[in-house]
């Protein structure tokens, strides 16, 4: 691209040296520049990018892109200096990769706890319809079925823009984003133009990074605001009437609301729900009339995830009868209330459950099912939220038996996770093991025929972070192991 085309998307800057005609890419990894490229110099956590840029120019980048001067060899590499590299980069990458969002149908999740459900219901739906799908979020990036693995739940703008643009470039009509709160805050997504943003709940989750349950809310509604004030391209709200949260929501966007449901009046709204430990069943009220809908997600929780994605699909054109024939075949996503199907008599499931609320669900979807004992294993991860741990153990504290674990206990030790989970215990039943493949093989050895055990936590997630290493693990096939070996070789 000409450099001085790309440089028009912003007004303030300072040039020092001679810009290069052309540059051929951008890159925030000074590891990853190439010969010609642009290195813009963010700010991380624990790196500075301001320190690489004399590698990048070694390594090839011709325009450096920085909040201040630095001695940098000015014969190789011109320099341009900005307020906010972040926002510079939002500018530059967008217009790098003209604007893909704005050609594409959008779809934006947010909320504690659901979203990589939600998402992964529209894409499964959309897929299913004939039409071509691309999904980024928490299980990678999934560009028309084939699967790339992602750092984060939403990924930093460079590489959101550059994942827009190959699946725009590969003929794909949508895409839908997993929109974190952390995602918001640091602008991960400005540029992109939504059609539809959807809100699923809100709960206690991430208070060691924004502080209160106010600022976590109100950073969830940056998703609404920042929707736009242009009412000429049709673009929807989709939100929970159940939340309290709703309000708010509804009035920090222009945009026209469609609301879902199972106790308040809502657009989309279930009724005469049936929980089955195999599927769940209720009517939907919506505005093409009253649909009978069956599925194979279980629980409460789930019911709000399909009514998401159904109001969703809605707010994009599909028609409601679609959309329920469709899913009545959708398998359960992965690592969400997915039960692993063994031969032990267990019924045995995997979640990624890891706040308060989503704990208490998880439990309650399986209650109507119990015949014997319900065995829960609940982890958390470690150098993040200490405050929700002892709430966490608290609503773990339904079920009769419950392993208190370790998630990715990164650099914390173990003990130290398992105290302040801990604290929150209800009842005596319960075992502290911080080694977790150890506790999910406990799981299986305290079973008897009968019982339901949940492993928490990690979902489909096949590794546990140790320091900051990545090691293999996966609660799914510990668990199949350990019940062969109990119930099976010695029946």
């Amino acid at each position: 691209m000409n450099t001085y085309t790309l440089l028009e998307s912003m007004k303030m800057k300072t040039i020092y040296g001679e810009l290069p005609e052309e540059v051929n890419g951008i890159f925030v990894d000074s590891r990853k520049v190439t010969e010609g490229s642009v290195f813009v110099c963010t700010k991380g956590y624990t790196v500075d990018g301001h320190d690489f840029a004399q590698g990048a120019v070694e390594k090839g980048a011709r325009l450096i892109i920085a909040e201040k001067r630095l001695d940098i060899d000015e014969s190789k590499a011109a320099l341009v200096v900005v307020k906010d590299s972040f926002k510079a980069l939002a500018l530059l990458s967008n217009k790098y990769y003209d604007y893909p969002s704005q050609k594409m149908n959008m779809f934006g999740i947010t909320g504690t706890n659901g979203k990589t459900t939600v998402t992964n219901l529209i894409h499964s739906i959309l897929k299913r319809d004939g039409q071509r799908s691309a999904l980024s979020g928490t299980i990678g990036f999934n560009l028309d079925g084939e699967l790339f693995p992602s750092e984060n739940t939403t990924c930093d703008n460079l590489t959101n823009q550059q994942m827009i643009r190959e699946a725009l470039d590969k003929g794909i009509d949508n895409f839908t984003l997993e929109v974190s709160s952390h995602g918001l805050t640091l602008g991960r997504l400005w540029g992109v133009d939504f059609d539809v943003v959807a809100f699923t709940n809100l709960s206690h989750d991430h208070l060691d990074y924004h502080g209160t349950m106010e600022h976590y809310g109100y950073a969830k509604g940056l998703l609404f605001s920042q929707l736009g004030q242009t009412l000429d391209k049709p673009k929807y709200v989709v939100l929970n009437a159940d939340e309290e949260w709703y309000e708010r929501y509804s009035n920090m966007t222009a945009h026209e609301v469609i609301s879902y449901g199972i106790d308040a009046h809502a657009d989309f709204k279930a009724e005469n729900v049936e929980y089955y430990n195999d599927k769940t069943t209720f009517n939907l009220r919506s505005p093409e009339g009253v649909s009978e809908v069956e599925m194979k997600l279980l629980g409460r929780f789930n019911v709000y995830n399909a009514l998401t994605a159904m109001a969703s699909l809605f707010a994009k054109g599909m028609k409601v009868e679609r959309i329920v024939e469709i899913f009545r075949d959708l398998p359960p996503v992965d690592g969400r209330m997915q039960k692993v199907e063994m031969e032990a008599p267990l019924s045995v499931y995997i979640d990624y459950a890891h706040t308060p609320d989503a704990i208490e669900k998880a439990i309650e979807s399986v209650m109507p099912f119990k015949e014997n004992k319900i065995i829960f294993l609940v982890g958390t991860g470690g150098n993040r939220d200490k405050s929700k741990r002892p709430t966490m153990a608290e609503k773990a504290s339904i079920a009769d038996y419950v392993i208190l674990t370790t998630d990715d206990p990164r650099f914390e030790e173990y003990d130290s996770i398992l105290k302040d989970l801990e604290k929150g215990m209800q009842h005596d039943q319960y075992a502290l093991i911080g080694d977790r493949g150890e506790a999910v093989k406990h799981a299986i050895e305290v079973s008897e025929p009968g019982d339901i055990i949940i492993f928490a936590g990690k979902g489909h997630e096949d590794y546990q972070i140790i320091e900051n290493t990545k090691y293999p693990h996966s609660d799914k096939q510990i668990a199949i192991d350990e019940s062969r070996t109990k119930y099976v070789n010695h029946s």
